[in-house]
């Protein structure tokens, strides 16, 4: 199996370094792609000084969903995995992989979270959910696995089919993903072995906004991704309004509890509403676009100028021979 692996990365330098030292212990032979939106933290720098990574894709783009199909875009294993920059694969996950997708299109494994303290380390255990089985869910009928979106490999004709990521949404792309896999009948495998641990976000953590609760995009892509693949059904409307509903009377106990204001209670519902309305139209609209069952208008065959520049080693005859990465460049301008 020839397997290449995406890194989408955005201001983890430190982060991404433990990711992909993690990688070439575990997977020394895959093909390793590293996908930089506009990081500010000198990311581009260490990635070109390492000799472990075979391409560096720059894009303008702060969103992890048009990270993902720009990585899968340049691509050229027989199984593509999709690896976050703060998770670090363990021990025999390859191994994993590969039987994973001998048996199904997509496979993916559990991701534990590594305490920041040696205090914290109970109560992150208990948080981690059982590896032995995904995340499952019946939808209008439809049998929904999800996966992983940071621990997940496919094989190349499932991307293919599926066209990649939907570009729209800022988050909760996996679990669209999972949701069109479900309607062209694609498995999704699960492997415990497949297993990677994430590194906690710290509140002064710059992670590109990933550890902030975006409550209007939440809903805007709930609202998106149901009535797009399922359209307007008395269950989709109940799924999302169930949400609000259960987010509405958490934030309203921590108004009670003083570990909130009324104030801040109000601009979330609007937010919530705000986002749901959106979301819905959107839906809607994308629904009508594509008819096919990729369900998907803002893939990856739909726009060209993802990339920024290209640093790629491959065509300096492999890793650590020939011209640095940047000499060996295929830059594209993209404004």
């Amino acid at each position: 199996m020839d397997l290449s692996v995406v890194v989408p990365t955005l201001n983890g330098r430190d982060r991404l370094a433990a990711c992909l030292d993690a990688l070439a212990a575990s997977a020394p032979d895959a093909e390793v792609i590293v996908v930089n939106g506009p990081s500010a933290d000198g990311t581009t720098g260490m990635v070109r000084d390492r000799d472990d990574v075979d391409v560096l894709v720059e894009i303008s783009d702060r969103t992890v969903n048009v990270a993902r199909n720009a990585g899968v875009e340049v691509a050229t294993g027989d199984a593509v995995a999709l690896v976050d920059y703060d998770n670090r694969i363990e021990p025999g996950w390859r191994d994993a992989v590969a039987d994973g997708l001998d048996t199904a299109p997509v496979v993916s494994g559990p991701v534990a979270p590594i305490p920041p303290s040696e205090t914290d380390a109970d109560r992150a255990v208990d948080e981690v959910d059982d590896p032995s089985e995904p995340e499952r869910n019946r939808i209008a009928g439809r049998d929904v696995t999800y996966f992983e979106g940071g621990n997940v490999a496919f094989r190349p004709e499932a991307l293919r089919d599926l066209d990649g990521f939907d570009e729209y949404l800022r988050v909760g792309g996996a679990r669209d993903a999972a949701h069109r896999l479900a309607r062209m009948d694609r498995e999704v495998a699960w492997r415990p072995e497949m297993a990677a641990r994430k590194e906690l976000p710290t509140p002064t953590a710059a992670d590109g906004g990933r550890s902030a609760h975006e409550w209007g995009w939440k809903y805007r892509g709930l609202a998106y991704r149901l009535l797009k693949n399922y359209g307007v059904r008395p269950t989709v409307l109940l799924r999302a309004g169930s949400h609000a509903a259960g987010d509405a009377l958490s934030a309203a106990r921590d108004v009670v509890r003083g570990e909130s204001t009324p104030s801040r209670w109000a601009a979330t519902g609007r937010d919530v509403i705000v986002g749901l309305t959106g979301g819905a139209s959107d839906g809607i609209v994308a629904r009508r676009r594509d008819r096919s069952p990729a369900k998907n208008p803002n893939g990856v065959s739909t726009r060209a100028d993802r990339a920024v520049a290209k640093y790629d080693r491959r065509d300096a005859g492999g890793r650590g021979e020939g011209a640095p990465a940047g000499e060996a460049a295929d830059a594209t301008g993209a404004e």
